[in-house]
């Protein structure tokens, strides 16, 4: 769990270094912990990320720490060669398309999509834009640490602008495999329930069942929020197997799910610059159709 301490620097501080001031402020952060979660960006002050150690600090400004899964992670030391060893450490992303415009990847599960609070290394648009002549990545939608599947970033800001539109009004064909717990009633065939108070839409069909254990099922995004199918699947009394956060306990006649059984599978849109309709689909990946044979294994699947 991330947790974030803020502290406004004392006249008694002024003049100090960064790394030495966290060291004393934030409990169980050594100095040479602090230089770390400075190179890797987990610190603000005056709410812009620095990542210089010897920074001296002025009475009053403000340091804003962001500690969690991200320094934990990270390789102890800074510089190139330890976030080198943090990059080898990432499940590895696979482009599907990349031209003057954009990229089209197929995320792992365990990689983040963008910068967080936490760090702005280690994540996806971080890798791509260190490729050898790569421009910026410039982050047009999400998904989440624990989902895998397809998603699009920009490699210039007409293309961003273009796709930020798209995405704005619901213009992308997007859709999820999830394995849920217990019978998905065939007829919740959508579900509308507002997340963080913003209208959210969600198509469901069942694709197999696993006895009264689990359903496969596809989920059409209707609206883009935040952890929305998640969130859908829990509020009809399903949630998504090995999801930490929102899942349910998962019966114990079914192999345990390596990890959050959420895949997004296809992706389509129009291209920014050129107008030509795009369409990509995923299987799932292979530590999942690996679970998911096993769990066939075990059932007699209907549809």
């Amino acid at each position: 769990m991330s947790r974030r301490e803020r502290f406004v620097v004392a006249a008694a501080d002024a003049g100090l270094r960064l790394d030495q001031l966290l060291a004393a402020r934030i409990p169980d952060l050594s100095r040479r912990k602090a230089r770390t979660l400075l190179d890797i960006g987990g610190v603000f002050v005056d709410g812009a990320r620095v990542k210089v150690a010897g920074r001296t600090l002025r009475r009053g400004q403000t340091v804003e720490v962001h500690l969690g899964g991200a320094l934990e992670r990270a390789a102890p030391g800074v510089g190139g060669e330890a976030r080198a060893r943090d990059a080898a450490a990432l499940p590895e992303a696979r482009v599907v398309f990349e031209d003057a415009d954009l990229w089209v990847v197929d995320k792992p599960a365990g990689l983040l999509t963008a910068p967080t609070p936490e760090s702005d290394r280690g994540n996806l648009a971080d890798l791509l834009s260190r490729r050898p002549g790569a421009p910026r990545a410039l982050v047009v939608h999400r998904l989440d640490l624990g989902t895998s599947g397809l998603l699009v970033m920009a490699k210039t800001e007409l293309a961003n602008r273009a796709l930020a539109e798209r995405f704005r009004v619901h213009d992308v064909t997007r859709s999820y495999e999830a394995v849920v717990a217990g019978a998905f009633p065939a007829a919740v065939e959508h579900v509308e329930e507002p997340v963080a108070g913003k209208r959210a839409r969600t198509r469901f069909q069942v694709l197999e069942r696993f006895g009264e254990a689990a359903t496969r099922i596809g989920c059409t995004l209707e609206t883009g929020r935040t952890h929305q199918i998640r969130l859908h699947t829990l509020h009809v009394g399903h949630p998504v197997l090995g999801d930490a956060r929102y899942g349910a306990e998962q019966a114990s006649a079914l192999p345990p799910a390596p990890r959050m059984a959420l895949h997004a599978r296809t992706l389509g849109f129009v291209h920014p610059r050129s107008g030509e309709p795009l369409s990509f689909e995923s299987e799932w990946p292979a530590e999942m159709a690996s679970w998911l044979e096993l769990v066939r294994a075990a059932f007699v699947a209907a549809p």
